[in-house]
């Protein structure tokens, strides 16, 4: 008899230390099913939304928006989906954290927003969310695996994509781990060399790159965007990448990660974006722009190499590839050396 009182104890005793855990759990993942997003809390305090919402004219496919610092401080632009005063209103389909590509069997799915003309519909690709697989919450990290479909504009699969974000935290900083595997599905599919991809962040105002000067963009289409000048007061921004170039002469050069820093609210921050040797491509050439885009493309190659490098990648039919990043959030300015330790640790989970 005592010995079945002690299993019952021992059991209850354990249901209540996995409550009381689930309960003081400083991640927590929260489903709102009616506005289409997955909201990573932690603390109580949003760090982050996984936004799938279809019935958003803009939203092309999956993002994750905003992304909040361990400050508090937004680092994502808030346009167009929240926009904040001061901040730029070019290129409707950048928007906070995302993974596409500009040329894929020759739709551009990294373009696609309701800016486009109905004309040019038939020339875009869309990304929809096809089921929330895994979530798990934990005291030191949260995890959320999706898949998604990349589609034509008859709504054909292309590309089945499978996505494992990895979330953590810690006194000052947060990270963020994509894992991407993209398979595709009935046909051979071509990502062709294009300056447009892959993995994307649209940065706040304060951490683009002060400049005096109005630019035009050109998209892989031809088509053009005047960047004005804006006030630059609270502009702060600068990149440093592995090799150590800072600037916007990081753009377009080959690097194992880049850093950009800047300072949100009288808070020092920096972003820093850990390529994988895994990767194709590895080390990645680097899209990091003044007016704020930061990306990572390791398949458009031809237009930052000056044309002596080109890579049209080819996925057979039931074939699959895998692309590994980590974004990390923290409040202080990038170190190289620091960066560099960083970039060992994510190479070791």
């Amino acid at each position: 008899m005592n010995k079945i009182r002690f299993t019952i104890f021992f059991i209850f005793i354990s249901f209540l230390s996995i409550l009381n855990a689930q309960i003081n759990s400083k991640f927590k993942i929260i489903n709102n099913d009616s506005q289409k997003k997955i909201d990573i809390l932690i603390d109580g305090k949003l760090f982050t939304s996984f936004l799938y919402n279809d019935e958003i004219p803009v939203l092309k496919k999956p993002v994750l928006f905003p992304i909040i610092s361990a400050m508090g401080d937004t680092i994502t632009r808030g346009y167009p989906l929240s926009p904040r005063s001061g901040e730029r209103i070019d290129h409707p389909h950048q928007i906070g954290l995302w993974f596409n590509y500009g040329d894929v069997n020759g739709l551009d799915f990294w373009n696609n927003s309701d800016a486009i003309p109905e004309a040019q519909s038939d020339k875009m690709g869309t990304i929809r969310l096809q089921d929330i697989i895994f979530e798990k919450e934990s005291d030191n990290k949260a995890e959320l695996i999706v898949s998604s479909n990349w589609l034509n504009f008859n709504g054909e699969i292309l590309l089945e994509e499978i996505t494992h974000f990895i979330f953590r935290a810690e006194n000052n900083s947060r990270t963020i781990d994509r894992i991407t595997k993209l398979t595709a599905i009935d046909e051979d599919v071509f990502f062709n060399d294009n300056k447009e991809g892959m993995m994307g962040l649209r940065v706040a105002r304060q951490l683009e790159l002060p400049t005096n000067q109005p630019i035009v963009l050109t998209d892989s289409h031809g088509n053009k965007t005047e960047v004005a000048v804006l006030e630059n007061s609270n502009v702060t921004g600068n990149y440093l990448n592995s090799d150590g170039i800072e600037g916007n002469n990081a753009w377009g050069k080959r690097a194992k990660w880049v850093a950009l820093s800047g300072n949100i609210n009288s808070h020092d921050v920096s972003i820093v974006i850990f390529d994988n040797p895994e990767n194709v491509g590895f080390p990645t050439y680097w899209h990091a722009r003044d007016y704020g885009l930061f990306a990572a493309n390791p398949l458009g190659q031809k237009i930052f190499s000056e044309g002596k490098e080109e890579l049209n990648y080819k996925l057979d039919a039931g074939e699959s590839v895998t692309f590994k990043y980590r974004i990390l959030i923290q409040n202080d300015k990038a170190d190289r050396k620091e960066c560099e330790e960083k970039f060992k640790e994510f190479l070791n989970n």
